[in-house]
């Protein structure tokens, strides 16, 4: 039989069994897009809370505060599920990135000019207060441009290391994440319940509190990501209790607990940074002191 004369093999149809995996498949992609878009919305309606604050109706601050909050819950949630779903795509990275700087970096930057500065009552002092109001204004940019470029870092780096780095197994941030760093302002602004700043020392604090969170997003200095923990493992019943115990805390003590936790995790990468810096100052110990007795055994 020559090469013309032969019949091609029928090709057997994919049955729709085996079609509906796949399309499952692409259906899961959505999920982690879905809570990027809840945590754009988020961002956007803390924007425009913090717009429509004014002296006298200052909970339009608090609202947007909480608002942040939210969006660093979603912020989480679409990560967990890409990595869960193994969905992971480079349109949700890009996405993502995206939603950060406006979620994480505007809007925040925008709570804390208002919050601690713009809304800052005039005192005795009118060369003072422009100063203040000015210094304000640097430090929220500051605050912008290092989330931006924290997250420019995040995405060109494949394996980053931190300058302190931590124990085998353990995964790290190298540098405070974007979203916890808008945490801190977001939780300082819910613990006074969006009531702004009313005097000028206190807005210089302040000054120095957001220049400080914008250092820590584009240091190199280590953060705990939480990324070892799996919650779909068996886990022990306290963590259960703990997870629970939490919930409620939030539910019930937002304001003080949320300024607690967010404040522990900022100081958390400072005191492993000094306690790396004393541990490289101590040196390798010294080596055991030479003997005649050491030598005839």
């Amino acid at each position: 039989m020559d090469e013309n004369s032969r019949v091609a093999a029928p090709v057997p149809r994919r049955r729709k069994e085996d079609q509906r995996p796949r399309r499952q498949r692409k259906g899961m992609y959505i999920l982690p897009s879905l809570f990027t878009t809840a945590n754009i919305a988020a961002g956007y309606y803390a924007i425009l809370q913090i717009v429509h604050a004014t002296p006298s109706e200052y909970w339009h601050l608090d609202n947007a505060a909480k608002a942040i909050g939210f969006a660093v819950l979603f912020d989480g949630v679409d990560g967990w599920i890409a990595r869960l779903t193994h969905t992971s795509s480079d349109f949700g990275r890009e996405l993502d990135s995206l939603a950060d700087v406006i979620t994480f970096g505007v809007a925040p930057s925008l709570l804390a000019w208002m919050w601690g500065f713009h809304l800052l009552p005039q005192s005795g002092m009118p060369a003072l207060h422009t100063k203040v109001i000015q210094f304000g204004a640097i430090a929220s940019f500051l605050f912008v441009m290092a989330g931006a470029s924290r997250l420019a870092r995040f995405n060109i780096q494949v394996n980053p290391q931190p300058s302190n780095p931590g124990r085998p197994g353990k995964k790290y941030f190298v540098g405070m994440p974007i979203p916890a760093g808008a945490g801190v302002i977001a939780a300082v602004v819910h613990f006074t319940e969006g009531e702004p700043v009313a005097s000028p020392w206190i807005a210089l604090s302040w000054v120095l509190m957001v220049v400080a969170v914008a250092y820590l997003m584009v240091s190199t200095w280590r953060f705990y990501s939480f990324k070892d923990i799996n919650l779909l493992s068996r886990q022990p019943f306290r963590l259960i209790i703990l997870i629970g115990a939490l919930f409620a805390g939030i539910w019930f003590f937002s304001g003080p607990l949320l300024f607690s936790l967010a404040l522990l995790y900022m100081a958390s990468g400072v005191f492993w940074r000094l306690q790396w810096i004393f541990r490289r100052r101590e040196g390798p110990p010294a080596p055991p002191a030479y003997t005649e007795a050491s030598q005839t055994s």
